[in-house]
């Protein structure tokens, strides 16, 4: 059986605002109590469009990734267009709900851009529930309060990229699994960036 003690933590956070969206994840890697890794990434890439961050076990974030950038490459060469966020969700939500027996530890939070910024937050059994913000991990907790007092409609890149900052710290400062730096992704309709922002 599967201890939760042993459960990897982390925090990732999502955020829309009025051109786009910001990923968000700290880079530390645990095992328990171990740190495995102080320069991990939970900040993925999947289309020129969608971006995911992710808690939990990396290397089951990092197949699915790898699965689902292929099929979404493959459906924007026969559609000759971005496919949108919400089909990127539901199609990873397929992959993961698949594996339900055997589930990928992973909670995942996905943001993109077609008509408008969108979030979307998966768990490891696949369910999606769309929003304007996110949290997801072991940090998920203090960084959820933080969004929730201070997250506005129609905010600039500068103050959501603020305010996705300030979540993921209040998350190092009281979760031990969180920490050693953040990494970005900002993606509007103008493109993707990513951003490493040293604590």
């Amino acid at each position: 059986m599967f201890n939760e003690a042993w459960m990897p933590g982390a925090t990732a956070v999502g955020v829309t605002f009025r051109d786009g969206v910001i990923l968000g994840a700290e880079k530390r890697l645990t095992y328990g109590t171990h740190v495995v890794s102080r320069s991990g990434k939970k900040v993925f890439k999947i289309s020129r469009t969608v971006g995911a961050a992710c808690a939990g076990l990396v290397a089951d974030m990092q197949m699915l990734v790898r699965e689902i950038s292929a099929y979404i490459y493959l459906r924007e060469l026969e559609l000759n267009r971005p496919v949108p966020p919400h089909s990127v969700a539901k199609l990873m939500s397929v992959l993961m709900f698949e594996r339900r027996w055997a589930p990928l530890l992973t909670q995942v939070v996905i943001g993109g851009v077609d008509e408008a910024p969108a979030i979307y937050v998966l768990d490891p059994l696949g369910s999606v529930i769309p929003d304007e913000y996110a949290t997801v991990g072991s940090g998920a907790e203090m960084a959820i309060g933080v969004l929730e007092s201070e997250y506005r409609k129609d905010m600039s890149e500068e103050e959501a990229k603020a305010l996705v900052i300030k979540a993921i710290k209040s998350a190092i400062q009281r979760d031990a699994a969180s920490g050693d730096g953040i990494d970005l992704l900002i993606i509007t309709k103008n493109g993707m960036k990513e951003e490493i922002i040293k604590l």
